[in-house]
């Protein structure tokens, strides 16, 4: 399901400069590329995100009434664009990979088939709905990843940013992994499993803790998981979980404790430690409390006895990143005979400089299974798996590899058509599909990549053809002549 989004979602200076286009008769067929330069979280890769829900709100982009008188009230645009944005519709093409992919700096994540005005339209949109849960997912992941067998839970609502942060952040982290989230409306709109406890106000609402206790056991039997902070972990929270706990198994049933404060190491621990000593050994513990991947990746290492974690402020607002930066970039227009021509923006910075033409991924894997290298190409390019690959750093000239016949098993094509003429031409999959294809997708990737500390730097490369256009087009940029 897709929240409707009004066309008005995008920045002021694309709708004067699209009327700039359309005023002048200027609105060739061009190539827009979305990319980021760097991986968030000082990590090794990226889950790409956000895919399914850009495509379903492209389908429907449109200016209402309201939206055009709007505009008309501005005093700013012609009533001819007017008009034209009154009958419009998205009816570009889109190239991405599978929403779920790992992904890395400086590959196209999104490419983009339009008439020059559409795509500065969609510009905006487009880059708030992959920044932000490409960012999230790719959290998520890392959360998920130091949790290892155990569920992470998404309670991020209240933190996050905004009523409509909120819904994607809770979707894109169950990409990400996560199991399931406390949004209820992001249960209803994305089929995402919900769940909860209990909070302190519920205990402290009745005359004591006992009593909130067998209240909440007697009406979630199937769900009793107690909060036992409230006044004293290791006393009466402990002590009265357990005498529900017994309750609760003399019927059939169990109990989960979650922990909410404090020392997580250490309660975590003797709450155990109690709970076993009661025989209340499938009592299951859950902690929360500001949980960030580096925390639990301690408590796992140091063997801290936990079923389930609860994450929320640090996982939907990114913690220590609040964007991811991804960019859009014209990266070709078409020439009056029907060609196209690579266009560069040239930066001080050659990090900065993009990458001209329109362009491929290949994702390169080894007999196991594990992928090697990706290279960024022209699209018209074929891979000849007879012949050796020189693939070149996307930064430097003398820095390159070899890849020999036999060296590589498997070459695979990320960038795939995924909408033609403004309409999806691909199967929608659902969001667990996606989420399972995201854990899967990872285990392509050697540990040392998946780091949460200095991870080894994949290797990104440029194809020849592409490099020797790239040079070629900074040195006209610059009005030098490449053959003195």
């Amino acid at each position: 399901m897709v929240l409707d989004v009004s066309a008005l979602t995008t920045d002021f200076y694309e709708l004067t400069m699209m009327q700039g286009y359309y005023l002048n008769n200027e609105n060739p067929d061009v190539v827009f590329d979305m990319f980021y330069r760097s991986n968030p979280f000082e990590g090794g890769y990226a889950v790409f995100a956000g895919l399914g829900e850009l495509l379903g709100e492209l389908e429907s982009l449109n200016f209402s009434s309201n939206d055009i008188a709007y505009l008309e009230s501005l005093n700013i645009f012609d009533k001819r664009f007017l008009d034209y944005l009154s009958e419009y519709r998205f009816k570009g093409d889109i190239y991405a990979p599978k929403e779920g992919t790992t992904v890395f700096p400086g590959e196209p994540l999104v490419r983009v088939h339009t008439k020059l005005i559409d795509a500065q339209l969609i510009e905006s949109l487009l880059l708030n709905t992959i920044n932000f849960q490409t960012l999230i997912a790719t959290k998520a992941m890392r959360v998920c990843s130091a949790a290892g067998k155990g569920v992470v839970m998404e309670f991020g609502l209240r933190r996050a940013q905004g009523m409509d942060g909120g819904l994607s952040a809770s979707r894109a982290a169950y990409v990400g992994g996560c199991g399931l989230t406390s949004n209820t409306l992001a249960g209803k709109v994305f089929g995402i499993p919900v769940g909860g406890t209990m909070a302190h106000s519920w205990i402290m609402a009745y005359d004591n803790e006992l009593e909130a206790f067998r209240e909440f056991a007697k009406i979630y039997p199937n769900n009793c998981i107690l909060l036992i902070d409230t006044f004293d972990t290791l006393g009466s929270g402990i002590e009265n979980a357990i005498i529900v706990g017994k309750e609760q198994k003399a019927k059939g049933l169990k109990i989960g404790v979650r922990i909410d404060s404090g020392d997580l190491s250490y309660l975590a621990k003797a709450v155990r430690k109690r709970l076993d000593d009661a025989g209340l050994t499938d009592a299951t513990i859950c902690v929360s409390n500001d949980l960030n991947e580096e925390i639990i990746t301690t408590l796992v290492t140091d063997g801290v006895p936990i079923d389930s974690w609860g994450v929320g402020t640090n996982l939907v607002t990114g913690g220590t990143q609040s964007a991811l930066g991804g960019v859009y970039k014209l990266a070709a227009k078409r020439r009056p005979d029907g060609t196209f021509q690579p266009t560069i923006k040239v930066s001080n910075s050659y990090a900065k400089t993009t990458n001209p033409g329109i362009k491929q991924v290949y994702r390169f894997y080894d007999e196991a299974g594990l992928a090697i290298a990706d290279m960024i190409t022209l699209d018209d390019e074929v891979i000849d798996q007879n012949k050796n690959l020189v693939l070149y750093h996307p930064f430097t000239d003398g820095d390159l590899f070899i890849l020999k016949p036999g060296e590589y098993a498997k070459c695979e094509k990320l960038l795939n058509c995924v909408m033609k003429g403004g309409k999806i031409c691909v199967p929608v999959r659902d969001l667990k599909t996606i989420r399972e294809y995201a854990k899967e997708n990872q285990s392509h990737f050697d540990k040392t990549y998946k780091r949460l500390i200095n991870p080894h730097i994949y290797k990104v490369s440029l194809s020849k053809k592409l490099k020797n256009l790239k040079h070629d087009l900074i040195l006209e940029a610059k009005g030098i002549n490449k053959e003195k």
